[in-house]
């Protein structure tokens, strides 16, 4: 059966929860984002950068059956891994399970007060882009 998005954001937040300094986080974090699926180099287009994020971020979509998947690239590693755990969690889900979530698991992490100013912001930045192709698609 398929994990709910509390579920699946709970093994994230135990998941980070095991290492003890940020360090091992950040591995943890980059080891997301080489495990991230092949973007394909055609993808990487101006209309698909995520806007306000430092490092370049690349973020496109389709919709089947209802459910928005995620395909994501960024060209800096921790970023990658980033983009890679937020579409973990919300690639495969609903517009509505989207919209009605209110992303605390990042809090919960500790994410991002962990990264420095302009990575938070690139954070934020994506939150936003997923929750408009969530209201986008609604």
């Amino acid at each position: 059966m398929e994990k709910t998005l509390q579920e699946v954001e709970n093994d994230f937040v135990e998941e980070f929860s095991m290492y003890d300094e940020w360090l091992d986080k950040y591995e943890y974090l980059i080891d997301l984002g080489k495990n991230l699926r092949p973007y394909p180099e055609s993808g990487k287009t101006d209309d698909k950068l995520v806007r306000g994020c430092q490092s370049r971020v690349w973020l496109d979509y389709k919709v089947e059956n209802g459910r928005i998947y995620f395909t994501a690239d960024s060209d800096a590693i921790i970023t990658k891994g980033i983009i890679s755990l937020l579409i973990s969690v919300y690639s495969g889900r609903t517009p509505g399970e989207i919209l009605s979530d209110d992303f605390s698991f990042i809090n919960r992490i500790g994410l991002k007060e962990n990264l420095s100013p302009t990575r938070a912001n690139g954070l934020v930045s994506m939150i936003a882009t997923i929750k408009a192709v969530a209201e986008e698609n609604s």
